[in-house]
């Protein structure tokens, strides 16, 4: 790329992992209806808003029910989630997570989190690092879900950056097309089989460095 001048992420897969906890909050709904709601089946969820989350399961017990309880539902699974984050510790955080944002800092590289969550100023806080991004995009400033580009345009406004010199870190296939969409390079953290749209993947942030993303 022609230069860097800003890394964005995406919260979770990237720098914590709260799937677990979103797929506890889940089943604990599905069992409150019924059905049961299986690890296999989460994976139609990843990069899912909250709302098509709950279309999906509901769908999959075969439930029916109004705009409004599914209001409730939604409501209720996530306060069942934000129990379940409240007990997240610094320990929490992926590896290499903490070490990448902190050499992005040092090279004078401005850093955003870009993500659909809600909570995340809330993980953020959790885990001890609120204080380490230029710029927290979330759920609360968003309308549009990947893979629309909005989050992460968002953030490179608020960095006061061009998209084309930012990288995105994403551990989603929407969130690799919302950055592609976004004209930005992007790194992906998962399998290279499955994510096959982004510039380069490694299974962490452990396992790349600045000199390496600068050459994307």
């Amino acid at each position: 790329m022609k230069e860097l001048k800003a890394c964005i992420f995406d919260l979770d897969g990237v720098i914590v992992d709260t799937a677990v906890h979103h797929y506890k909050a889940w089943k604990r709904l599905a069992n409150s209806l019924g059905f049961d709601f299986t690890e296999e089946q989460n994976e139609q969820l990843k990069g899912v808003s909250r709302v098509r989350s709950l279309e999906i399961i509901l769908a999959i017990g075969g439930y029916s029910a109004t705009a409004t309880e599914q209001e409730k539902m939604a409501a209720q699974k996530n306060d069942w989630y934000l129990e379940l984050i409240g007990q997240m510790t610094p320990e929490d955080i992926l590896p290499g997570a903490k070490e990448f944002v902190e050499a992005c800092k040092a090279e004078g590289i401005k850093t955003a989190i870009g993500s659909a969550s809600k909570n995340t100023l809330t993980i953020l806080s959790k885990i001890g690092l609120d204080k380490h991004f230029d710029a927290i995009v979330d759920g609360n400033k968003v309308t549009k879900a990947k893979p629309d580009p909005e989050v992460f345009l968002n953030a490179a406004k608020e960095l006061n950056v061009d998209a084309s010199v930012c990288v995105v870190f994403e551990d989603a296939i929407a969130g690799v097309e919302a950055a592609n969409n976004a004209g930005m390079r992007c790194v992906g953290i998962g399998q290279p089989a499955v994510l096959t749209e982004a510039n380069a993947v490694v299974s962490s942030l452990a396992e790349i460095t600045l000199s390496k993303v600068k050459y994307l």
